[in-house]
Order: structure tokens, then C-alpha cells, then sequence
């Protein structure tokens, strides 16, 4: 049961995102129907750079539900359940997560925070306690089994599990979700974990889709001031006052 790291990669996007980006903002301001210019910009007729170029104004513009139509499947590992408790907030999204109920945790992975990895007494705490609830979790496990619980032992056995412990899931978000996502936990304020998470997921969207997510992060990357009031500035930007 050895501390683990944060590891995301997109599993699947949609194809041919930033044609069908295009062509659905050009629905919006075309007289004719999009399906007869799809084969044309699927055939390079249209370039890339046109599209995005295009694509850019647009979304300067402020105008951006066409992106829903586009979404990317990330898989995630080395996360805890703490984090995962607070992705699923993002509520315009899709998830699948590995199952405490049925998945055999005697030998569960861990998340050690960094503030406590760095003080040497905390860390010691922390592992023995990692090291309790394991052999907890076992002899719970154990005595429901011999109790008659069977493979249902586990569901009831997982009530000792900490947050700490590792999470694998899949998700699916659409762009504007994603933005959305970016602009909350790309944030300074962010907890370190999900913020940590969230810049390796916008890493992987900017290889994808440029266009788009070039200039995605937290909101006073964008605005150019801090939105937050002055309780809550981490101070990175000046307020809007």
C-alpha cells in the first residue's frame, strides 16, 4: 500500500473536433445546410488555420455552446477519494468510478499530501495510520466473511477507508464544461490536488484542440483581474476594483 501520484490521459474525443466546432458555428450564421459543406472541410478544402481562426473570433466573441458539441473521455489514476468527491461537482459531466463495494481494498494505495511528506513527524503519523486502517479493513473483512457476509463483506468493510485512499475513473466532459472546470480548479485557491489534476487534464486538451483551450486556466487568467473578493484573493492579479 505505497503512496501513489496523480496520472490522467484522454481515453477518446470526439472526432474531427475543431470541423465540427466550425460547422456548428457556421449553422448559426449559414443560410444553407451544414451537411452539404461537412465533406469539404473533412477534405482540407477548408484549412485547419481557416477553421480555427475562424473558431477563435467566434469564441472571442463570447459566443461558445457550439463547443458542447464537442466533448473529451479522460481516465484517471493515483487520485483520492477526497478528489474524486470534488470532480463530481462538475455536474455536466459523465463518470465511472472504481467501486469500493466490490473491489478488494486489503491492499489499498494511498495519496500522501505533500505538506505532510515534507514534515517528517506528520508523515510518520500519517503511514502508521494508513497502516492501521489496512489492518482494520482486513479484519473486518475477515470477520463478516466468517459471518456469513461473503463477497458483501467488503461493501461494509469500506465504511474504515480514508480519503486518502486511491480512486481510478473515467469521465466525460463536454468543452464548455471543461472551461468551466479549468476556470474554477486551475485557481490558486483550488484545493492542491484536484488544481494539480486540472493542469495536467488542460496539458492534454491543448495538444488536442489548441483553438480552444490555448488560453483556458483559472478566470483571472482571462480577465486579466482577480473576480474573487478580497477575503479570498490569493493576490496573483489586482482586483477588479
Amino acid at each position: 500500500m505505497p503512496p501513489v501520484s496523480c496520472n490522467v490521459k484522454i481515453l477518446n474525443h470526439t472526432p474531427e473536433p475543431l470541423a465540427l466546432i466550425y460547422a456548428a458555428f457556421r449553422q448559426c450564421y449559414h443560410s444553407g445546410y451544414i451537411v452539404d459543406m461537412w465533406e469539404r472541410l473533412l477534405s482540407g478544402a477548408v484549412s485547419k488555420e481557416e477553421q480555427a481562426e475562424f473558431v477563435r473570433k467566434v469564441i472571442e466573441s463570447g459566443h461558445t455552446s457550439p463547443i458542447e458539441h464537442v466533448s473529451f473521455t479522460f481516465a484517471a489514476e493515483g487520485i483520492s477519494r477526497a478528489l474524486s468527491h470534488q470532480l463530481v461537482r462538475h455536474r455536466i459531466a459523465s463518470y465511472s468510478q472504481q467501486s469500493q463495494r466490490y473491489v478488494n481494498a486489503s491492499a489499498f494505495n494511498y495519496i500522501l499530501p505533500p505538506a505532510i511528506a515534507k514534515n517528517p513527524e506528520a508523515k510518520a503519523c500519517f503511514e502508521k495510520c494508513m497502516l492501521d486502517i489496512t489492518k482494520a479493513y482486513g479484519e473486518l473483512k475477515e470477520l463478516l466473511e466468517k459471518d456469513g457476509r461473503g463477497d458483501k463483506a467488503k461493501e461494509d468493510a469500506r465504511f474504515v477507508l480514508p480519503q486518502a485512499t486511491e480512486t481510478r475513473i473515467v469521465f466525460t466532459m463536454n468543452c464548455r464544461s471543461l472551461l468551466n472546470f479549468f476556470e474554477h480548479r486551475c485557481c490558486l485557491r483550488a484545493q492542491w490536488e484536484i488544481r494539480h489534476l486540472a493542469e495536467l487534464m488542460l496539458e492534454e486538451c491543448k495538444e488536442v484542440l489548441p483553438v480552444v483551450f490555448q488560453y483556458a486556466g483559472a478566470k483571472c487568467e482571462s480577465l486579466g483581474y482577480c473576480p474573487e473578493s478580497e477575503k479570498f484573493t490569493c493576490g496573483r492579479y489586482p482586483q477588479k476594483s
